[in-house]
């Protein structure tokens, strides 16, 4: 009788022994799969721009020892005719492992997503990391409690009473922190739909300044009396936002008034005098100037042009310039503009009304 022949926990040693060969060629296979792929997808990730083969190239190499050989062992396992038990056990062991392995890339593409995000609106828009750490964090709170129901259920604990008590304690929390919590998904929202980031000149109903800080709970602005306005993330999304920085062209409605003895020609010429004024300014774009109505005490001019700047200083230059040009244009022409005024007529009494050229 030779040794293959003999037995060992009532398995044949040339059993065994095929078990353990699989257990190798499994393993060796595996590592050698890795490291190739691995190096193919580095070479990629070198000739290319994208950065998902990165990230493949990462999560290759996060792949533990541990996995591997696990692997290898389920595979060499399937060979022998092992009692239920020690199957089970196995296979339980195999699963607990792959969903660990499942954790660290998962948690690898979370951290690629949200560091990709930080990337993104950094070089775009200046976003803070506060609000990318919090998403981090969600991401992987989800990530990690999935796993863990799933690992528990391997391990043949009953969920369903963990998860109904959990959903029952977590109706609980979310009633006594209604308040953080609505901030805080307010704060995702203001995240993901950017109606305004750092740097954005805004206006909240009747306050107004720059975003300085957008965090978990609040959002801080700069008035332009140099305080700091502090506004909580969820009556922020309720109110009406007016967001200065998106602002392409600026329109300016002005108005003026000239004195009723101004003559008919230059009443007339006023518009065209305006519309040359306003056309030698730039950046600008002329709308329309127009004898809108008779005043009280003066007739009324209005006039409309747009500034291709958002910027509130380029237009205020512009619009002192026009100004300066007008009185200029309007000394020179003989034109004066009206001040509010009133015409008072006195008469004695039981004497006779005067006529209109008496009052004058």
């Amino acid at each position: 009788m030779s040794f293959l022949d003999g037995t060992f926990y009532d398995i044949a040693i040339h059993t065994w022994l095929l078990a353990i060969a699989v257990l190798v060629l499994t393993f060796i296979g595996l590592y050698i799969v890795k490291g190739v792929l691995a190096r193919r997808l580095s070479e990629l990730a070198a000739r290319t721009r994208t950065t998902i083969d990165d990230l493949l190239a990462e999560m290759l190499a996060k792949t533990k020892f541990f996995f591997l050989l696990v692997i290898s062992i389920y595979a060499g396992s399937l060979v022998l005719a092992l009692p239920p038990r020690v199957s089970t056990l196995i296979g339980s062991i195999t699963i607990m492992v792959l969903l660990l392995q499942a954790a660290i890339w998962g948690n690898r593409l979370v951290g690629y997503l949200i560091s990709h995000y930080v990337k993104l609106a950094i070089a775009d828009e200046a976003t803070r990391m506060a609000s990318a750490t919090a998403l981090a964090f969600i991401g992987r709170l989800l990530l990690w409690s999935i796993l863990v129901l799933l690992a528990l259920e391997n391990l043949g604990v009953d969920i369903t009473a963990l998860v109904a008590g959990l959903g029952i304690g977590g109706v609980a929390v979310a009633l006594a922190l209604q308040t953080v919590l609505g901030d805080l998904f307010a704060s995702l929202s203001i995240i993901l739909d950017k109606p305004f980031v750092v740097g954005d000149f805004i206006i909240v109903d009747q306050h107004l300044g720059a975003v300085e800080h957008i965090g978990l709970k609040t959002t801080r602005l700069r008035s332009l009396s140099g305080e700091q306005l502090i506004f909580s993330n969820n009556d922020l999304l309720k109110s009406r936002i007016r967001n200065f920085k998106r602002m392409y062209e600026r329109r300016i409605v002005f108005s003026f008034g000239v004195v009723y003895q101004t003559p008919y020609e230059k009443l007339a010429k006023i518009p065209t005098m305006v519309r040359q004024i306003i056309e030698s300014q730039e950046p600008i774009r002329f709308d329309r100037a127009h004898f809108k109505q008779y005043g009280d005490s003066s007739l009324n001019f209005e006039v409309v042009y747009w500034v291709k700047s958002p910027a509130y200083n380029v237009y205020m230059d512009i619009q002192q310039n026009i100004n300066l040009a007008l009185f200029r244009h309007f000394q020179e022409e003989g034109i004066e503009f009206a001040y509010p005024t009133q015409t008072l007529y006195m008469t004695h009494e039981g004497a006779p009304s005067p006529t209109n050229k008496e009052a004058q």
